[in-house]
């Protein structure tokens, strides 16, 4: 087949595909790869807690069913982000190529074929990328597309979250954000979020108090006060005014606590309003640099009424090219052994920089991160735990000047409600 012939197949597939629900892709797909000359093709979605590559149209299974993503070849690929191709003993190859939303993984195209050359594996990779739209533009009205990814049913709670989350991974030239979440089937009170335009990257963790159906909803709504705020033109201020309004109005007795963060992607400025959470960590290298961006600790949200108002304090830093910045919920410090041991900050932390020093992609270095800290309470947490970790990356710049770090505004006007050092 010449370039022709390929171009002519892709617009077919596009032609077709409008008319088909998700059910039908794998074989559009399978039919697509048989015209290029391949035996074989089969689309594989990665399970929510990433730990194993089901073929769509199945349901995963946890022991069994799929493909481990810690001991495949799929997984590898998957892992690494990588084409990988080995000889598949029936006198073959079999090709397996990760699935990108962008720099999201969502699986892998598994492929097999008696040969395989420099043109015929371009155009794979053009088959997984249109795969891959596919899916994505069906995954929002489509229950296979979400029954293909679970091991077993969602809770009402994390269904609702889960519904409101956006993608893990997020990123451009200058900026990659990436975040993980358990346990996956039952969260309820945590949450993420992350945004993306051409000037700056705001980035938000969520622990809403509790771990029930109220949970949930005040981290939705949490999520939902992020966005409507930031829609509208407004800054940090805004969001945390809008929920903590929100929270007291519509779900009294009900509060959280949050890191809003939001950095400049032009200059390196990070912002960030700390809502009684654990204070960011600033990975500069292979250290955590302590205290850069840690201040006095301030209240939750949406504590109510009869509270007296304080004004909040943005704080402010300068970031370093290749910094890293480190959002958590306590859920994953500490979180405790059989033996009562904390999983705690310095393990955690280490973790990340040997992860980091070692080359593995950001998502994939917090995946297995969380599944460390499920091995530590031997896969049962008492609380949520999320982590969010986003890097600035210019593609050319000097290192900045690094003496903002430490500093903060109060935010100017009405302040948000307080309670009293014993609330």
């Amino acid at each position: 087949m010449d370039d022709a012939g390929f171009g002519a197949l892709l617009r077919e597939l596009l032609e077709e595909s409008h008319h088909l629900p998700v059910e039908g892709i794998p074989a559009l797909v399978a039919r697509a790869a048989r015209e290029l000359g391949l035996d074989e093709a089969t689309v594989y979605l990665a399970d929510v807690q990433q730990e194993r590559l089901v073929p769509l149209g199945t349901v995963p299974d946890s022991s069994q069913g799929g493909l481990p993503v810690d001991a495949t070849l799929a997984g590898w690929a998957y892992r690494t982000v990588s084409l990988r191709v080995a000889e598949d003993g029936q006198e073959g190859l079999a090709a397996w190529l990760p699935m990108m939303d962008g720099i999201e993984r969502i699986g892998v195209l598994g492929l097999h074929a008696r040969s395989l050359d420099g043109t015929l594996l371009g155009r794979c990779r053009a088959l997984a990328s249109l795969t891959t739209l596919l899916l994505l533009s069906r995954s929002m009205y489509s229950d296979t597309y979400l029954q293909a990814t679970r091991a077993r049913p969602m809770r009402l709670p994390a269904e609702m979250v889960w519904a409101f989350l956006p993608p893990r991974t997020v990123g451009t030239r200058q900026v990659t954000s990436s975040a993980v979440m358990e346990p996956a089937y039952d969260i309820g009170g945590d949450a993420f979020d992350h945004s993306l335009s051409d000037k700056a990257l705001d980035a938000t963790v969520i622990d809403a108090m509790g771990h029930d159906l109220a949970s949930g909803l005040a981290a939705a709504v949490g999520l939902a006060g992020c966005r409507v705020a930031r829609r509208a033109g407004g800054d940090l201020k805004d969001i945390v005014e809008t929920i903590d309004h929100a929270l007291a109005q519509w779900l009294p007795h009900r509060y959280l606590t949050a890191v809003f963060a939001h950095l400049d992607l032009a200059s390196g400025q990070l912002r960030w309003a700390n809502c009684g959470h654990p204070p960011p960590l600033l990975i500069r290298g292979q250290h955590v640099i302590s205290g850069a961006l840690e201040h006095h600790a301030e209240l939750p949200l949406g504590l109510g009424p009869g509270y007296p108002d304080v004004p909040r304090r943005i704080h402010h830093a300068q970031l370093e090219p290749g910094d890293r910045v480190l959002l958590h919920t306590d859920g994953v410090t500490e979180a405790r052994s059989g033996t009562g041991e904390v999983f705690g900050e310095r393990r955690f932390t280490d973790f990340v920089i040997r992860a980091i020093a070692a080359g593995e992609p950001t998502p994939e270095a917090l995946r297995r991160l969380l599944h460390a800290v499920l091995d530590h309470r031997r896969g049962q947490l008492d609380d949520d735990a999320t982590i969010l970790l986003f890097e600035w990356h210019p593609p050319s710049a000097e290192p900045t000047d690094t003496s903002g770090i430490q500093t903060a505004t109060h935010l100017p006007g009405k302040g948000v409600r307080a309670a009293p050092a014993n609330g």
